[in-house]
């Protein structure tokens, strides 16, 4: 790879991704509901993922190439499809919501530099699944297979955490308290936990411990992005708010016993007696 490929390959990427969050843009805009920025977004970075795997230069070890847009073809069509089922049953999502709120009479301009920032905002993550699919090494190597691992356990983890939430939400008798049992006695947030866990992935496969490959180092930066944007920005924080203003001093004690984003033990974070 050279800085010429890199630099072409960011900007198609870029351009890609501004237009695709356009388009959740407008979406939001003719439906006025929110959660389908969201399923957009997801969708989106799927499809330039795959695109940058298997459509730009260079073509070093197509079977790699393969390998990466399967993966993120993966985790693009388990989360896209569960993001679009709750979508379809909700007026707004209420973190969009809250924000379109506060803008008052700007929000629609706002909310279109808002998701174009997001768009820019995940140009580090496509790039690192491009990083990992350009990784020049020949033949399949440990780091890999453990790279496809960590995807697979973070789509099925990710995956059983939302099961679990969606089940506790079915029944009727359980609105208005807070599921803290299963993995979520774990964590707060185990769904945002596994999510970030499988962006480990594009970093296994891309870096070249040899030094064969420094540009593979890059990709470090796309699960760097993903733990900021869900612990500091669009994810936990509006999510805590919300369920701190809503469920009041029963979610303090959830907060009190349970981590907040890495899986720990609940007596781990229980004071001693």
């Amino acid at each position: 790879m050279t800085l010429a490929f890199l630099a072409v390959s960011l900007a198609a990427m870029a351009v890609a991704l501004s237009v695709i969050m356009s388009g959740a843009w407008l979406i939001r805009e003719r439906t006025g509901n929110s959660g389908w920025v969201d399923t957009t977004w997801t969708a989106g970075v799927g499809v330039v993922g795959i695109g940058a795997a298997l459509l730009l230069p260079p073509h070093n070890f197509p079977p790699r190439e393969m390998i990466v847009a399967v993966l993120i073809a993966l985790w693009a069509a388990r989360l896209g499809i569960h993001i679009a089922a709750r979508s379809a049953k909700i007026s707004d999502d209420p973190r969009y919501a809250k924000l379109a709120a506060d803008w008052g009479a700007q929000a629609s301009r706002r909310m279109f530099v808002f998701l174009q920032q997001q768009a820019f905002g995940s140009l580090p993550l496509v790039l690192a699944i491009y990083l990992a699919a350009k990784n020049p090494a020949s033949g399949m190597r440990l780091q890999d297979y453990l790279g496809i691992a960590i995807v697979l356990i973070a789509v099925v983890g990710e995956a059983i955490a939302d099961g679990q939430l969606r089940r506790f939400q079915s029944y009727p008798a359980n609105r208005g308290k807070i599921l803290d049992t299963g993995l979520w006695a774990w964590s707060r947030h185990p769904n945002y936990f596994f999510q970030w866990f499988g962006w480990l992935a594009w970093p296994v496969i891309a870096i070249d411990l040899s030094g064969g490959y420094p540009y593979g180092w890059l990709a470090l930066i796309g699960p760097a992005v993903m733990y900021w944007v869900l612990r500091y920005a669009t994810g936990v924080p509006h999510l805590e708010a919300h369920m701190e203003r809503t469920r009041g001093a029963a979610f303090a004690e959830y907060q009190r016993r349970t981590s907040l984003f890495f899986p720990a033990p609940p007596k781990f974070m229980r004071p001693s007696s």
